[in-house]
């Protein structure tokens, strides 16, 4: 195979970066390719893996290979902020569709998270969340209608969630996220355009006010393909 799958990479590389394989595109079949540059397809195989694994490229079933958008960066591991402040200080274009928002009665799961009564009020927030026009995270969201009244009223389409918290005396503080590996089933795999079975990150989080109140448990859904997350840690002396 010797080193002309380099040669392969860098041309495919060259030919995504400067548009001629457009984001969305299908690239050419392995066959095809191998004809193309005159090369075996195990030396195309590896160009291709090489920038599959480098998130160039996404191999969908039944579809192809697809030249992929760069990913997107998310540093709320590090720091509290909201979805739009994370994207706007990264450069991407962010959107929010708010699929329900309603009030029900909280499940023993939703009501053991925010520490309140089973079928105690809640307000229910589902929002499926664009970068560049893109769908890239489906997140549920719950809240004591106790700590909140009144917030049917607010659209949040355009109203950022954590800047209805200030104003209402309840600034996040403090969230505690956990982090999974999930597989997509059919219906978020059709909100967030993806296919059925294909990976997510599934992250819980429960946020404190200053008071330490439990003002929010929220479960979100992060395309695995298109998201890539930083950590920042220190070192403790003496450790």
């Amino acid at each position: 195979m010797s080193a002309l799958y380099l040669d392969v990479k860098k041309d495919l590389l060259d030919k995504i970066t400067s548009g001629e394989y457009s984001e969305g595109t299908i690239i050419p079949t392995e066959h095809e390719l191998s004809d193309l540059y005159n090369v075996s397809r195990p030396t195309i195989r590896k160009a291709v893996q090489i920038l599959v694994d480098a998130g160039y490229l996404e191999k969908k079933k039944k579809r192809g290979t697809i030249v992929c958008a760069p990913k997107v960066i998310q540093d709320f591991t590090q720091s509290i902020s909201s979805f739009d402040t994370q994207m706007k200080r990264h450069g991407v274009v962010s959107k929010t569709q708010v699929i329900t928002f309603k009030m029900e009665e909280a499940s023993k799961e939703i009501a053991k998270s925010l520490q309140i009564h089973e079928k105690d009020l809640v307000y229910k927030l589902v929002r499926l969340r664009y970068t560049d026009h893109n769908p890239n995270v489906f997140i549920t969201t719950y809240i004591p209608v106790s700590l909140f009244p009144g917030l049917l009223d607010i659209d949040f389409t355009h109203i950022r969630l954590y800047d209805v918290f200030e104003k209402q005396g309840h600034s996040i503080d403090t969230i505690d996220r956990t982090l999974e590996i999930a597989l997509a089933d059919d219906t978020i795999a059709d909100m967030l355009d993806i296919d059925e079975g294909d990976p997510l990150f599934y992250f819980r989080s429960i946020g404190y006010d200053t008071q330490k109140n439990l003002i929010e448990y929220s479960i979100a859904r992060y395309r695995g393909d298109i998201n890539t997350f930083t950590l920042h840690l220190n070192q403790h002396k003496g450790e």
